[in-house]
């Protein structure tokens, strides 16, 4: 049964155009978008694939539709999820075990450009995910690129993903119900006596119960003294009473992620702990009502990080106070001082108030859709101090 929260072959092809007239701009005749298993975003933004165990690519040409880009073995599967009609299977988007597919005609990179290209003369050849791309398929791509010159791509993909269209925000919307479902399961099962691990099982569950495709991001369950961490992954670790939890947890679907970032203590807090938490979240709601459409992102984290300052905390922050969301829980934009864009309508982010001790941290997170007079937010439950 399809899923009502979707994005339209329809809205495909308007990607696929928008493209080809910032390629036309650019001066890129050949356009390779690079995605994998980790960060798949680029690819999928351009034909719905989602690589696993191989890695996957499109090129795009001036003219014409795009060619999805696989590996040996996932035809099948590609023909059956993506949105492009015309598939090209390379030896260099192979599992990294490296199998060597004796007797299996591949498509080599000179096939595909010049399939792109329909034949005409490429001088330049733009690559769209450069930090995710192996140097494996570095090579074999500038090898058949021949005389042409590789430029970097990714800012051309960057600024259409950067505003959000209304099926965009409908499958985000949806994954944050999800995700507030998942932690509303955690709040009510959690114990002390089980550990991080066991408590991520109870949001996973509750995730794909509820409709999930998968996790947007590795789900947090960060205790005592783990919550210090910044980007960290569950453990064995056995969850006592009077300790702070980091409790992130973030469902996708139809591939754009959610996240809602909660501290949590089971029993009361210790003083200390309550205050910068309480802090926090003080810090949290001043990030948001900073942000509308056409103030510059510079001056909300200028604001921000003064607050924190004022207020005495800035020796616990370690960033702050915003990054992008979509096909990835984390992607540029990011917000920060050097920042040099304005707030647009529409444009999705995560405010992400990280602040931590030797001893605990906290995150605050939730999504936020920005408006011509504020934001929208995209979760909104269990914003206050909680204890259980």
């Amino acid at each position: 049964m399809a899923s009502k929260f979707t994005i339209p072959k329809s809205e495909f092809k308007k990607r696929w155009a928008t493209l080809q007239e910032k390629m036309v701009e650019a001066d890129i005749d050949v356009l390779i978008a690079h995605g994998d298993e980790a960060d798949p975003s680029n690819v999928r933004y351009l034909s719905d694939y989602w690589p696993l165990f191989e890695t996957g690519g499109v090129a795009l040409g001036r003219e014409g539709d795009p060619i999805l880009l696989i590996g040996p073995e996932t035809l099948t599967f590609a023909k059956d999820r993506g949105k492009c009609d015309d598939i090209m299977q390379l030896l260099e988007y192979r599992e990294s075990a490296e199998p060597e597919y004796p007797g299996v005609e591949l498509d080599t990179f000179k096939d595909v450009i010049a399939k792109a290209s329909g034949g005409k003369e490429v001088k330049r050849v733009g690559i769209a995910g450069l930090p995710v791309m192996p140097v494996t398929v570095y090579d074999a791509l500038k090898k058949g690129a021949g005389k042409a010159k590789i430029v970097r791509a990714d800012d051309l993909v960057v600024q259409m993903r950067t505003i959000k269209s209304s099926s965009e925000i409908k499958c985000m919307k949806e994954a944050f119900r999800i995700s507030e479902v998942a932690t509303e399961h955690v709040l009510n099962n959690i114990k002390p006596g089980m550990t991080e691990q066991q408590v991520v099982g109870l949001a996973q569950a509750a995730m794909y119960e509820n409709g999930a495709e998968y996790e947007g991001h590795p789900t947090y369950v960060l205790t005592g003294k783990n919550s210090t961490h910044a980007i960290g992954r569950p453990s064995p670790k056995v969850i006592k009473e009077g300790e702070l939890i980091q409790l992130n947890i973030g469902a996708l679907v139809n591939g754009y992620s959610s996240s809602v970032g909660r501290p949590i203590c089971i029993g009361k807090m210790p003083a200390k702990m309550r205050d910068l938490v309480s802090f926090g979240l003080e810090a949290h709601y001043l990030t948001a009502s900073l942000m509308k459409a056409g103030v510059p992102a510079a001056d909300v984290v200028i604001k921000f990080e003064e607050f924190v300052n004022e207020k005495g905390y800035g020796d616990y922050l370690l960033y702050g106070p915003c990054h992008s969301i979509g096909l990835m829980e984390v992607e540029r934009p990011w917000m920060e001082s050097s920042s040099k864009y304005p707030l647009e309508a529409n444009m999705t982010f995560q405010v992400d108030t990280f602040l931590y001790t030797k001893q605990f941290g906290l995150r605050w997170e939730n999504g936020v859709r920005v408006t011509k007079t504020g934001v929208e937010w995209l979760s909104e439950k269990w914003n206050e101090v909680t204890e259980l």
